[in-house]
Formats: C-alpha cells, sequence, structure tokens
C-alpha cells in the first residue's frame, strides 16, 4: 500500500455546481463534494479549470456571482494542488484528444489530473467509469 493522497481532479462543471445555487440538488451535492476535498487535501485544479469556473460562473449561470466573490473563491482554490500546463502539455492533451476522440478542452484536463497524480476526475462531461490514461472519471450524480 502507498502512503500516497488519492489525488481527486475536479472538472470545471463540478465547481460551478458548487457555486451555482440555482443549481438545485447538483449544487448540494457538488458543494458537498468540494468541502470532503478541502477537509481531506486531496483535491486538484488546473489553471484551465479556475480559468473557466470564473468566466461561467461571472456570466453564464442563472444568477452570476460578482467578480469580486469569484475572485476570492478562486484565490482560495489556489491552495490546492494545481496544473500550469506547460507546451509539452499541450502536446500530450493534444495526443489524449486524438487518441479517445473527447475534445481537446477534455484531453488537456486529463493530462492536468495525470501530472499532479490524480487517481480519479470529478466530471459531469466526460463518460463515468471510463479510464482515461490510467485516470478513472467519476460522475458525483451518478456515483453510489
Amino acid at each position: 500500500m502507498s502512503d500516497r493522497p488519492a489525488y481527486q481532479f475536479v472538472d470545471t462543471n463540478i465547481l460551478v455546481y458548487a457555486h451555482d445555487v440555482s443549481a438545485g440538488p447538483k449544487h448540494e451535492r457538488a458543494l458537498a463534494l468540494i468541502k470532503s476535498l478541502w477537509e481531506s487535501q486531496t483535491g486538484c485544479l488546473s489553471i484551465q479549470v479556475l480559468e473557466e469556473f470564473y468566466v461561467t460562473v461571472t456570466r453564464k449561470v442563472a444568477w452570476p456571482l460578482a467578480s469580486e466573490a469569484a475572485a476570492q473563491i478562486v484565490t482560495d482554490l489556489a491552495t490546492w494542488r494545481v496544473h500550469a500546463p506547460e507546451m509539452d502539455d499541450v502536446l500530450h492533451a493534444i495526443t489524449i484528444h486524438q487518441r479517445y476522440g473527447i475534445s481537446f478542452r477534455d484531453g488537456l484536463v486529463i493530462q492536468s489530473a495525470a501530472r499532479l497524480g490524480c487517481q480519479s476526475i470529478w466530471s459531469e462531461d466526460l463518460n463515468p467509469g471510463q479510464v482515461y490514461a490510467g485516470i478513472r472519471v467519476v460522475n458525483p450524480f451518478t456515483a453510489a
């Protein structure tokens, strides 16, 4: 057995639901997940996810957050393990995108999760149960 923590990557949609009070039950489940990852210190993100989160919660949800509130959330989340993709990550993401027939954006999420040593990716967008590059996707809204 390894003493290595079971790092878990959080996709943008889960972060958005956690902060979008208009999302109903998805809000409650996503918020509980984020709190759990916060307490266990196993949550991981990427710069890409934080950028997408900020834009979405300030412009694209039913009840947008104020820019200052969203910026504070990003600042708080920056204390998690955060991957800043470099050029080789972009190239690996292209390979993942081509291999699995998924969007480039999702390929970069998977590449970031791999770089951070994550065992799982919490996402509503990727196929639950699918293993990409050795990382299992879990949908928090369908997980038992």
